[in-house]
């Protein structure tokens, strides 16, 4: 999508295009919507783009809070792992087949 097409002036709402802009917002994505001058005044996303982006931040932020007690000594191998915890080859057949997420 070129920057013209995601670009919207403020003064489209003005001129009573929020419904239309409103529509293309759930069609097409996200818009910035800009002041005369070109700074931007806000941007636009759906619902689900913002709850996916939301979702997103707080687990990166739960991420950087893990990695603040990363300790590198700590690590184990998967064969020292499986070892500790009595894991065999047999217990891991057909877990390729499962689609984690």
């Amino acid at each position: 999508m070129s920057e013209s097409n995601t670009v919207i002036p403020l003064s489209a709402f003005n001129e009573g295009r929020a419904a239309e802009i409103f529509g293309e917002v759930r069609r097409s994505g996200t818009r910035l919507v800009v002041n005369d001058d070109d700074s931007a005044a806000c941007v636009l996303m759906s619902p689900e783009e913002y709850s996916d982006k939301f979702n997103e931040a707080v687990l990166i932020g739960i991420a950087r809070e893990r990695m603040k007690h990363f300790d590198r000594s700590r690590l184990v191998s998967q064969e020292e792992f499986d070892k500790r915890f009595g894991i065999t080859e047999k217990d891991l057949e057909g877990w390729e087949e499962i689609e984690l997420e």
